[in-house]
């Protein structure tokens, strides 16, 4: 999280220099032009230490999900949690049937993540009115394991050594086994616990493992730049499952 920070203050502090660069911001005290080419040249060194500060490696001992069974060791994390008053099968149900239309902002932020440019369909340019996870599904991610109403998690490739070319299907077993230097692998899941009758807790989790250093450093740059946006995707991803499942619940009173 450190490093999210560290990018996202020298990011700030580019914008500011860019603007005063043009036009001094003498309320933030920057009287000067040169003054705003400082705070400019500054902002990109704090985005660059930010870049490249190490990742802390965690590690599993003892499997408590199946999300542990896959990525056991990971450098980079998320994990958001919300509570759904529905049933365990009609929250399996809403997880399984959200849209991205569904998702607050998700078509905004992944423009700005995409930065305008359009590309195949997969789960950052998903058709309307298709589950997200049926579009994840048949494109980049594959389903690793499922237990119903409980647990469902998806893996996929998100780095590979350059030239490298994939041989045969994408296994569940290969994903687990994969630990060849230059590659990443990045797994999500969603949880569900029903804390009492007619309330869940949902928890969404979402970890990647970088094999070598190379490899990690390249994702550490990616990622403590799209985590704020991603991290408000899945928050937005839940609610989206919370409103469908609690719809269900009260259409099933009626």
């Amino acid at each position: 999280m450190i490093g999210v920070c560290f990018v996202y203050t020298g990011l700030i502090a580019v914008f500011l220099g860019a603007v005063s660069v043009l036009k001094p911001l003498s309320f933030l005290g920057i009287h000067s032009r040169s003054r705003g080419a400082t705070l400019l040249l500054l902002g990109f060194g704090v985005v660059i230490v930010g870049w490249l500060l190490p990742a802390r490696e965690v590690r599993i001992n003892a499997a408590h999900n199946r999300l542990d069974e896959f990525i056991p060791v990971y450098q980079f994390h998320e994990f958001h949690t919300i509570e759904v008053a529905a049933s365990r099968q009609q929250v399996a149900q809403a997880i399984k049937a959200v849209t991205a239309d569904e998702i607050s902002l998700f078509r905004t932020l992944i423009w700005i993540r995409r930065f305008g440019r359009k590309g195949p369909e997969d789960i950052l340019n998903p058709p309307r009115n298709t589950p997200i996870l049926d579009v994840a599904t048949r494109t980049t991610f594959i389903l690793l394991a499922e237990e119903p109403e409980r647990e469902m998690v998806f893996g996929t490739l998100i780095g590979a050594p350059q030239g490298w070319h994939p041989q045969g299907h994408a296994t569940p077993e290969g994903f687990k086994n994969l630990h060849d230097p230059g590659f990443a692998l990045a797994a999500m899941n969603f949880a569900i616990e029903e804390t009492k009758p007619g309330l869940c807790s949902v928890t969404t989790e979402t970890r990647v493992y970088a094999t070598d250093s190379a490899s990690r450093r390249r994702f550490a740059a990616y990622w403590r730049t799209i985590y704020p946006g991603s991290a408000l995707i899945r928050r937005m991803w839940l609610r989206a499952i919370k409103h469908r499942a609690e719809s269900m619940q009260v259409a099933a009173k009626k």
